[in-house]
């Protein structure tokens, strides 16, 4: 089945819309440089402000609990978003020293939040520092009394990008997605083991490169309800273009479909039966497409408080 694709939004100001969620009636997303989250309302087709201020977010995932959380990039932080309008951090030092700038989240029915934190300096304010020696994927785990403990999971990445969790949340996959001709984009699965740790991974799929460029990995991904990964991969500047394309666990590509527009960023599924796939994109669109696939349902959230 071919996906039509119908524009939601047109960019409007700052560039890349980022970090899709569905609430479980309407649509969040993410405006990074404008430092705004987004609603999308289905039922009219509005779409409005719904959070300004955010310190760049990009990523956003729901807890089990019905929690909002974000990668603040800006903030170097990972932020709860709560409904009255508090921003929490959650996780903002590793080791006692700063944050890179966390990209994107998946969170597990234990509450552990496990994010990429690779170097931006874009969302940052001219002169910043990196304090971290590495770019890796960390997890921050609940204690008893409401805080966080932030330890690194992953040491052999160089610029992870998005993550995602099995539906059995047994594995992580983590896209290692660097930009420059001899570095690896592969998505990876790493195998989560009983004490929270990680074991070797296995490289599912490997993006390569041609005279004219990097062929580009993965952004963002999601899940289907059987369990396959939805990536949103490539550009024009080389390779295969910019496409949406549906991987197994295994790695085996099922099925592509075409961007339609150049570096597609993220994407999840919503609607009533979770078939209709939203995506954002680097430029700052928002877009929808009907599908014959169905998302893995996720836990929903509240905009409103209470």
């Amino acid at each position: 089945m071919e996906w039509n694709f119908e524009l939601l939004m047109h960019p409007t100001g700052p560039l890349v819309t980022e970090g899709p969620v569905w609430t479980g009636h309407e649509l969040l997303f993410t405006n990074i440089r404008g430092s705004r989250i987004y609603v999308y309302q289905p039922g009219t087709g509005d779409i409005k402000l719904w959070r300004e201020n955010t310190g760049n977010t990009n990523g956003m995932a729901v807890d089990h609990q019905g929690c909002l959380y974000g990668c603040s990039s800006g903030r170097r932080a990972i932020v709860r978003f709560d409904p009255d309008g508090a921003d929490v951090v959650i996780s903002e030092r590793l080791e006692g020293l700063r944050l890179n700038t966390p990209n994107d989240l998946a969170i597990d029915s234990q509450g552990r939040i496990w994010f990429t934190d690779p170097w931006n300096p874009a969302n940052l304010p001219a002169g910043a520092r990196q304090e971290l020696d590495h770019c890796s994927v960390l997890c921050a785990t609940p204690r008893p009394d409401g805080s966080y403990d932030t330890m690194r999971v992953v040491s052999d990445v160089t610029k992870p990008n998005g993550i995602l969790l099995s539906a059995d949340e047994k594995t992580l996959y983590v896209a290692e997605s660097g930009f420059a001709f001899g570095i690896a984009r592969e998505l990876r699965a790493y195998p989560i083991l009983a004490d929270g740790s990680l074991g070797v991974h296995t490289v599912l799929f490997t993006w390569g490169e041609d005279a004219r460029n990097v062929h580009r990995g993965i952004d963002g991904m999601c899940l289907d309800e059987d369990g396959n990964i939805v990536a949103c991969t490539g550009w024009s500047k080389a390779g295969p273009g910019p496409l949406i394309q549906i991987m197994t666990p295994a790695g085996r590509v099922l099925e592509t479909h075409p961007s339609p527009v150049d570096m597609p960023t993220n994407c999840c599924f919503g609607g009533p039966d979770m078939s209709t796939f939203y995506l954002t994109t680097y430029d700052g669109h928002l877009y929808k497409a009907e599908t014959h696939r169905r998302g893995l349902r996720l836990p929903a959230f509240s905009l409103q408080q209470g």
